[in-house]
Order: structure tokens, then sequence, then C-alpha cells
């Protein structure tokens, strides 16, 4: 361990021991893994058990990115509702991806207890809570095709969802038994000893810098030697650079930010008594949960602006957690971050070969803790042979978003200005 500062209080706050490690192979792998978060490392866990050498490279350390930065909503599918999603991808693929994606809290939650993740795991299910009647309106739509679907997912009154809750500020909600919460970083750690546990090799603070194939193989240069593999898995998401050509600008990047209060006492008893994680209809999400030491965490997207607790993003905390819950009074917060999302134009995520053998899942739209975790079983899948016609997806080919850069500067214009408009 070193005195590096935490990146969020999941990182300070975690359970399972952090790794480092910056041991390089001497010997071809069959699959070099870079990044090491839910994607990576779920991999890699996923690679080992089926009898693949994996490594897995990180350029700073466990969980540094989206994965340690996460709110902790372990949410099932996509934000998008289960008819739009069987729309985009027909009658093929989107019963199967909405099916296997439903299951991803189940799927997370085993490995948990599989593998005794420490990692404050909650399963009471998440709210999916409306901010105006016509949130309210979406959400029935939405329970209406869960019915239809047989999925344990309840519509909840204004009144139910007052109590569940605690305040009377949002007009209703669905709640998804299927889900939960947990301390990201902690299950993050938790992937990455179960990986070595089973046979994985890992490299913290070594960063990828350039990938080519040399015959059949690929040699993935670093900063401190190169490493040759027969396949190669880019596990980076919305932290994607230039290691490959335009691998970033195919999804808008969009920041998401959190803050966490200092724990709070018994005059907080009644906010979310059950431990839900929540998620509210707006167009720009708010989300609100408690941790296991109960503090109150609030999000939304955009940055962090203004380091101190009289800045701008501190601001805005405490009048959304006054309007909402008028009767706590006033709070104090012990840590600020924010984390990036990577968004596509559909919503929907990708699996792209980008060349033979070089493979990346990627645009997960908010959802990285299922996500990536059930595409590090599918990565490990195609590795060992699978019929690509079983994927929850399509393969496709890479589609640049021209105006992605431009779309995030205004985006973050946007989120910057609702939290100055919110905060006053």
């Amino acid at each position: 361990m070193t005195d590096t500062p935490a990146i969020s209080l999941w990182d300070a706050s975690a359970q399972e021991q952090d790794y480092r490690a910056d041991t390089m192979p001497d010997t071809v792998v069959d699959v070099a893994i870079v990044g090491g978060g839910f994607t990576g490392l779920s991999t890699a866990l996923h690679c080992a058990e089926k009898g693949l050498s994996a490594h897995v490279i990180e350029a700073e350390k466990i969980g540094y990115g989206g994965s340690g930065r996460n709110c902790g909503l372990v949410n099932a599918a996509l934000w998008l509702p289960p008819q739009k999603v069987r729309e985009k991808l027909g009658e093929t693929y989107g019963p199967r991806f909405i099916k296997k994606f439903g299951s991803g809290p189940e799927y997370v939650f085993s490995l948990i207890e599989k593998h005794q993740i420490r990692c404050e795991v909650t399963r009471t299910g998440t709210i999916h809570a409306a901010h105006g009647p016509s949130g309210f309106k979406d959400l029935q739509e939405r329970h209406k095709e869960w019915q239809r679907l047989g999925e344990p997912v309840d519509l909840i009154s204004r009144e139910e969802v007052s109590a569940m809750i605690g305040t009377d500020h949002f007009h209703g909600g669905l709640l998804d038994n299927r889900c939960g919460t947990i301390n990201p970083m902690g299950y993050c750690r938790g992937l990455a000893r179960a990986a070595l546990g089973a046979g994985a090799k890992i490299s913290t603070g070594v960063r990828a810098t350039k990938l080519r194939r040399d015959g059949e193989l690929w040699k993935v240069e670093t900063d401190q030697g190169v490493m040759t593999a027969k396949a190669v898995v880019l596990g980076t998401n919305a932290y994607s650079d230039d290691l490959w050509p335009n691998l970033k600008r195919i999804f808008t990047k969009i920041h998401y930010f959190q803050l966490a209060t200092k724990p709070l006492g018994d005059e907080a008893s009644h906010i979310l008594p059950g431990k839900q994680g929540l998620w509210d209809t707006g167009q720009i999400m708010f989300n609100i949960r408690r941790d296991a030491f109960d503090r109150l965490l609030v999000g939304s997207m955009g940055k962090v602006v203004g380091s101190k607790d009289g800045g701008l993003s501190h601001r805005w905390a405490k009048k959304q957690i006054a309007r909402i819950f008028p009767s706590l009074g006033p709070v104090e917060f012990d840590e600020a971050w924010t984390g990036q999302i990577a968004m596509t134009p559909d919503h929907l995520p990708r699996i792209y070969e980008l060349e033979t053998n070089l493979f990346t899942p990627i645009g997960y739209n908010g959802r990285g803790i299922t996500t990536g975790t059930m595409f590090g079983e599918t990565m490990a899948g195609l590795l060992t042979g699978m019929d690509r016609a079983e994927l929850p997806l399509p393969m496709t080919e890479m589609s640049i978003v021209p105006s992605a850069p431009i779309v995030s500067r205004i985006y973050q214009s946007a989120f910057t200005a609702k939290q100055i408009l919110k905060a006053i």
C-alpha cells in the first residue's frame, strides 16, 4: 500500500485489500487484458477458470477508473426500457440480451458469494423513482413489460415510495427486487483476488502504450517492457485512450459525480431504511443511497466543481439533501469524486473485434458493475471457442461518433449550469 490519495469513498473504505505488482511475464500468454476494472478482472477470472493464461495490465491501480468511482447500484439490464432494447436489437438478440442482462445482478451476487468478496453487499433491490408525473407514466410502461416477462419488478405508489425512501419528494417508482448495492471498489478488489487465486496475473502501474501484430501473436508495448499474447482484450470502456485508433470516439464521455456525507446518526434512520439504492427518471439523472456506515450519498451527471465545503458541488448537494429530506438538518461531507460514463448514441453496449483476436466490450452507459462482469464471462467464452451466434448482442463494426467530443463538452456545460441553479 502507498499513501496516494483515495480516488473515492469506496477506495478509502473498502475492506478488500488493494493489490499492487508490476511484474511482467517472460513467456507468451494466452490473453493480455488492458484495464484493471470490472471488465478486465472478470475477463481474467473467467479465462483463468477455463485454463487460459491471463495477464491484466493496469496503468494505475485496481479499480482506478469507473469501477472504483461507481455509485454502487447493482442494476439489471439497461437504462432503456426492455421494449426499446427489443426494438433496437430485434427478435433474435433482443429477448436474449434482456434475459441475460436482467439476470446480471444475480450473477454478480453469485460471484460475491462464491469468492466471499467483502463489499458491503445488500440485496433489497433498487428504486427507480419518478421525478414527476411524466416519470411515473414512463415507469408504468416499463412495469407492464417487466410483468409480461415475469420479472420481479414492482410498481409502487407515491405513498409506498415515500415510506421506502423517507420523503414525499418522488411521485412513485419501480422496485426492482433483482438488484442491490455494493461497495464497488471492494467488489473490484475481490474480483482481483479471485482472479489471482484462479491463476491469472495482474500488473499495476504498467501503462500499455502500443499494440502491434507479430505474425499470429500480439505485442503489447508498455512503459515497462513488451508482453506477447495470443489475444488481447481491451477493458477500458470510458477510460479508453489512444492505445487503439478512434476507440475513444465511439461514445460520448459523460462525467458523473458523487458526494458522501459523514456517518449520520439516528435522525437519518428514516432515510432508505431498507438500504435500497435510488436513481430517478430525470433527464439529468440523480441518485441517492446509504452505505454500510450510514453515510448518505448523492450524485448526478457532471463533475465535482470546487474542492472545498463551500464549493459549487458541495452547495448543490446540501441543497438537494435539504430539499428532499428537510427534517434531516445540516450535513457535512467526507468525500467527493467524479467518474466517467461511456454513453453510446443508442444507449446499447458494443462488442468489437478490432482485428483478429483483439476484442473490446465497450459503451456501458452507466451500467458497469453488471455489464462489465458479464462481458468478462463473454470474453472468456469467445477465447475458448464460443459460437459467436450465441453472443448476447451482435458483434459489430466500430462506428465513430464525430461529434462526441463536442457533445461531451456541451453536456458538461449543461450539467454545471444545473448545479448552479440547484445550488442557489
